[in-house]
């Protein structure tokens, strides 16, 4: 393992200890750098937003392209990369165990794992099943060494299964099996973040914000949350702007879409600043 990596590792360890910050997430090489270029300490890929921009829905994306991208975003920027690893690219935990030996490789500084199936008709492992698959991810991110974190997730929320009591079980059991730190997207009041925060302390929670929330980063912290991402949401606010301008030239023939476009001054001079990503 490079000195570069281990120090990435230490340096993302060292954010979940105490306080709260932002993790923001690229799609792909140019957002990362942008990100990175606005001070944020670590960033987590999107596996939504990366499929989008391969054309593909969320969760299309195969275990190989995933791969390449982590080794992409890894080499692209200075800054510790979170994979979001979806739900590890296999049916059993065997499977998982050789996925996240992969994803270490690329050098990311931590991944998730998700307890989903993909299959709408069982749409969450169960219980045992989601267990046997983190304590798989945890035995392969340590026999790799090098301090990998391994973020445990529960998606019930996400799948039509809102219930507060399942998601609290499943992440203090994913905590018991070996998670650095938990998440279950989909939670948003701040009654259930507090409850989240306290089911699985003293060990980091990551809440998702992926839409305009009237709470800010000052009253997420002081609920307890130790890390904030926004999975899909930069994505897709890149997504909205493209597409309005698109349609308003298609369907008017009007270039008005263009008025708050970037500079391209400025995106020049940002990817030609020397030693960006060059570590």
């Amino acid at each position: 393992m490079s000195p570069d990596i281990a120090n990435k590792r230490r340096a993302f360890a060292a954010l979940h200890q105490s306080g709260c910050f932002v993790i923001p997430n690229p799609w792909d090489v140019g957002s990362a750098r942008y990100l990175q270029s606005l001070g944020f300490q670590a960033l987590a890929t999107t596996s939504a937003g990366f499929a989008w921009s391969h054309a593909r829905a969320d969760n299309g994306i195969t275990r190989d392209m995933a791969l390449a991208h982590l080794h992409e975003m890894v080499a692209a920027v200075d800054v510790p990369i979170n994979a979001d690893f979806e739900n590890g690219f296999a049916p059993d935990a065997a499977g998982v165990a050789e996925n996240v030996r992969l994803a270490v490789a690329t050098g990311v500084a931590g991944l998730s794992i998700e307890d989903s199936t993909g299959d709408a008709g069982r749409p969450l492992f169960t219980l045992d099943e989601a267990v046997e698959r983190i304590r798989a991810a945890r035995g392969a991110i340590d026999r790799a060494g090098g301090g990998a974190m391994l973020v445990g997730r529960a998606e019930c929320f996400l799948v039509g299964r809102p219930d507060l009591a399942e998601t609290l079980a499943r992440l203090q059991a994913y905590a018991n099996a070996g998670a650095d730190c938990l998440y279950a997207p989909g939670v948003t009041t701040r009654e259930q973040i507090v409850a989240l925060v306290e089911a699985v302390a003293p060990k980091p929670l990551n809440l998702l914000v992926g839409s305009a929330s009237e709470l800010t980063v000052a009253d997420i912290a002081a609920l307890g949350v130790r890390r904030i991402s926004v999975g899909g949401a930069l994505a897709r606010s890149a997504w909205g702007g493209f597409m309005r301008s698109a349609q308003l030239l298609a369907q008017q023939g009007r270039f008005d879409g263009f008025a708050d476009a970037a500079s391209g001054k400025d995106l020049n001079a940002l990817f030609s600043e020397p030693g960006a990503g060059s570590s």
